[in-house]
């Protein structure tokens, strides 16, 4: 049975003191990680701290990205390996933002996935949209399974099994113009049934898969009741912590 999850992705926002007082007012108001998983990615620098404040709570503090490579002369670059000893469980990876201004290919993020699990760390593969694809395909998303095809290529099944996908139309991140239900589920329907094609039935039902793009308080239920949704990527609704305990608690 597939465990749904709510992640928040704070991204460049937060100072370590904002975050860690952030964790400590919604640590203890979260539902048993049993039912939903609740977790919050943020900046390099809090996640430290985060995890001490939020130890003994159904809270997980997720990276927001990662190198390749455990270690050598990459500066400025994070280690998958460093993120795991530090007590990080998951990393978001190809986030439309990192594919859209830091130039990150299907290849390179490929090989995050596959160094992140070589780590013990979770991958929540992002894989956005925009407007334009949309319009040029009829509204279908049918594209969508080219980019899932390279970014778990080469994974066993029992890898695949631990990778998350989050489906994000780029057109719907941080607009306030999120998909409607139907969109949502279309598009999540379509990376299961590649998963499908790709590994069989049995994997396809068994991996994760959430909706990302302006996810609010008013939506989120919707978005949750759909059979191929199985939790959400939050962005900018998830840094107030009292909206992000709406979302969380929907």
């Amino acid at each position: 049975m597939r465990v749904p999850m709510i992640a928040g992705n704070w991204k460049m926002n937060k100072t370590v003191d904002e975050a860690v007082a952030f964790v400590k007012q919604v640590k203890d108001q979260l539902p048993p990680a049993s039912q939903q998983e609740t977790a919050l990615a943020a900046p390099t620098l809090a996640l430290v701290p985060m995890v001490s404040a939020a130890a003994g709570s159904p809270l997980k503090v997720m990276a927001e990205n990662c190198y390749y490579k455990d270690s050598g002369a990459f500066t400025g670059e994070t280690s998958p390996k460093a993120l795991y000893a530090a007590g990080i469980h998951h990393v978001i990876l190809g986030h439309s933002e990192r594919r859209n201004y830091f130039h990150e290919t299907d290849e390179l993020i490929n090989k995050k996935v596959k160094a992140a699990l070589e780590n013990n760390l979770c991958p929540i593969v992002c894989c956005d949209d925009t407007m334009g694809r949309r319009i040029a395909y009829d509204q279908k998303i049918h594209w969508v399974v080219n980019r899932i095809l390279a970014d778990v290529k080469d994974l066993s099944e029992d890898e695949v099994e631990k990778v998350t996908i989050a489906y994000e139309p780029n057109w719907a991140i941080g607009t306030g113009q999120s998909a409607d239900p139907d969109q949502a589920e279309e598009g999540c329907y379509l990376i299961r049934q590649t998963i499908s094609d790709m590994y069989g039935s049995k994997v396809a039902d068994n991996i994760r898969i959430l909706y990302g793009g302006s996810v609010t308080t008013k939506n989120v239920g919707a978005l949750m009741a759909q059979p191929d949704i199985d939790g959400a990527l939050v962005g900018v609704s998830s840094l107030d912590p009292q909206t992000f305990l709406q979302i969380v608690n929907h």
